[in-house]
């Protein structure tokens, strides 16, 4: 994703090697090293056995028509003339119906969302988290995706109407992200306000540059705190005994000298947010995830 948004989404022109590209650093120390970067050249499928595609979900297009078709994909992703929300949302269903991989396309093709919004100016200093949202509507997901892939001309009905329902589910997914976002957002500046409040450090001391780090770096050593606050070593260690004495902060383990620090609060604004963002409502105390999610330590 860092490559996604910093180096691809920053190229003058798409080109079907940006996407090799993420797909190299995805797959690169993955356990199947051997095709990262590699498009695929044999048929693939999804759903059905391992055998044959017969009683497959949906068959991607040959090998040999994959190269033409994603240059074509990166002409769409050059296009400035449409929002870049619905370029987005076209851009990932038309990659994932390509499926030019082996595998790690549906990562890739996440990378690939983010790539169009970044470029168009629309998510420029944080990655919206769309692939929760869309995880939590799984089945309205792989629906959405289905009937994008419709039989017919380009401007039948059934074509159109497979693009306005496949919109349909991005867009929700991405508005339900945005909306996510913002809470976190705002959650972890007020978690932030009340370390201020609990430990009243002096301006420009090493406590308040690391209470200005924490949010980013929730788990840290003396060694880390020298890093990110450009403090001695026994500045770091006085700042560090602060935040302990304030419960900002917690040991990890019993070692002294090089022992593990957290900001256990992080952690758990963390899991709230991880947990709401799984079910539809936002609430889990009406509604249980949709997904796999960490678990939320009782309350003391």
């Amino acid at each position: 994703m860092d490559l996604a948004v910093h180096s691809v989404a920053a190229a003058e022109s798409l080109e079907v090697q940006h996407l090799l590209d993420i797909h190299a650093a995805l797959m690169e120390h993955s356990d199947q090293p051997d095709i990262a970067g590699q498009l695929r050249t044999t048929q693939n499928w999804i759903g059905g056995n391992d055998f044959n595609p017969c009683q497959a979900a949906f068959v991607p297009p040959p090998p040999e028509y994959v190269v033409e078709l994603l240059q074509d994909l990166c002409l769409f992703i050059n296009r400035d003339d449409l929002p870049g929300t619905i370029q987005a949302g076209l851009a990932h269903a038309q990659f994932e119906t390509i499926h030019p991989f082996g595998d790690g396309n549906g990562r890739t093709g996440r990378a690939l969302i983010h790539v169009v919004l970044r470029r168009r100016g629309l998510a420029t200093a944080f990655v919206p988290p769309i692939s929760l949202a869309l995880a939590t509507r799984a089945s309205a997901y792989v629906d959405g995706l289905s009937g994008f892939r419709y039989s017919g001309e380009a401007g039948s009905p059934a074509a159109l109407a497979g693009i306005r329902d496949w919109l349909d589910v991005f867009l929700t997914a991405t508005r339900r992200a945005t909306k996510d976002a913002e809470a976190l957002q705002s959650r972890l500046e007020i978690l932030e306000a009340d370390w201020r409040d609990a430990v009243r450090p002096r301006a420009n001391s090493t406590a308040d540059k690391l209470l200005s780090e924490l949010i980013a770096n929730p788990v840290i050593t003396a060694d880390d705190t020298m890093r990110l606050t450009g403090a001695s070593r026994s500045a770091a260690f006085a700042a560090v005994d602060g935040l302990v004495s304030a419960g900002v902060l917690r040991a990890v383990g019993d070692q002294r000298r090089y022992r593990l620090l957290e900001a256990p609060s992080v952690f758990d604004v963390l899991t709230d947010y991880e947990r709401a963002s799984a079910t539809e409502s936002g609430n889990t105390k009406e509604e249980q995830p949709k997904r796999s999610v960490p678990y939320r330590q009782p309350k003391a």
